[in-house]
């Protein structure tokens, strides 16, 4: 579904108001956050989609990572996963035992529990999870939480969704399969470790709505204007080539057409203007962090996190675009 049909139906939800609802859906946040007691709160979220990849264990992985990112993003631990499953009668159930074992995989390696799920029929297969994670109720991350003065950093790098366009495709080589397989199946794990310690407060994961569309998200919840300088952003080596080619995902011209006026570009070339609006499968984190933490906030990233990561940008007062790029 895209971000216009998204809208379309979330604007007619009602609005659940509750005082221990720290976290509901009118933040167009990455989970929600339940407080349960005075130093104990929530959270909850649930994702799933289409395979990206051929081998269901790594299909498994890629999802159960992304998955566990909304509770990463919101600066929490995960502790329970179930598993969410569609599946057709006409594949081999060890396909199904296989993205199972790369789910769990992955929920291992969070440090959290897998204790069941569900399954249904269908004519294509699904993979997710709900996860539960638990944070301080004062020490919440959201994408509200971005202020005038702080640095933006992305802690991994761009292309996934075009990439995976140019592996269906059947024009990816093995090196570079390898490195965006790499880049979809990391946890944001370390990123998010190092982002509490910090003590941010404003963070928002990239996914299906691209750079452009979670970030405008953010400025939008925050009342801020996202400045993101072109040259810093890092990107999966050979997305920009298949971008040039055309090899653009839908999605991408989805979340163009949908944030028509919300965002300025200034002599952004193409390909990476594609990047930009490019839907990523189980990105990195879009973090807000002042600027007397960056240095030792940088510092710790790099000890915990081994993938491509960089300061993009800066947080403005609120001007007529909710991202500028430049």
């Amino acid at each position: 579904m895209g971000p216009d049909a998204l809208a379309q139906v979330l604007c007619h939800l009602p609005e659940f108001a509750d005082q221990n609802l720290l976290v509901g859906i009118s933040g167009s946040d990455d989970a929600a956050v339940y407080k349960l007691s005075n130093d104990l709160a929530v959270i909850q979220t649930l994702d799933f989609f289409t395979p990206v990849v051929d081998d269901p264990f790594t299909f498994g992985q890629i999802a159960a990572a992304n998955s566990l990112s909304d509770v990463y993003a919101m600066g929490g631990e995960p502790v329970l996963a179930l598993n969410i499953v569609c599946f057709p009668n006409c594949l081999s159930l060890d396909i199904l035992k296989d993205i199972l074992l790369g789910g769990a995989d992955k929920v291992k390696e969070a440090g959290a529990l897998l204790a069941g799920g569900h399954t249904v029929q269908d004519d294509e297969p699904k993979y997710g999870l709900s996860v539960m994670g638990t944070v301080h109720p004062d020490r919440v991350v959201t994408n509200s939480g971005a202020r005038p003065g702080d640095f933006l950093v992305l802690t991994k790098p761009l292309g996934s969704g075009i990439l995976n366009t140019a592996i269906k495709a059947g024009l990816v080589d093995d090196d570079t399969y390898k490195r965006v397989v790499s880049v979809m199946s990391a946890l944001n794990k370390g990123s998010a470790k190092a982002m509490t310690q910090a003590g941010v407060r404003g963070c928002t994961d990239i996914t299906g709505f691209g750079l452009m569309g979670h970030g405008c998200e953010m400025a939008q919840a925050s009342g801020v204007t996202l400045e993101i300088w072109k040259d810093k952003i890092p990107v999966i080596d050979g997305a920009l080539e298949y971008a040039n080619m055309g090899l653009v995902p839908a999605g991408a011209y989805s979340n163009r057409k949908y944030l028509s006026g919300r965002v300025k570009l200034v002599n952004v070339d193409l390909p990476l203007e594609d990047i930009l609006f490019d839907p990523q499968t189980s990105g990195g984190l879009l973090i807000s962090i002042p600027e007397d933490k960056l240095d030792g906030f940088i510092k710790v990233l790099g000890s915990v996190n081994n993938l491509e990561s960089a300061v993009i940008g800066r947080v403005k007062h609120r001007d007529e675009v909710s991202v500028h790029v430049l």
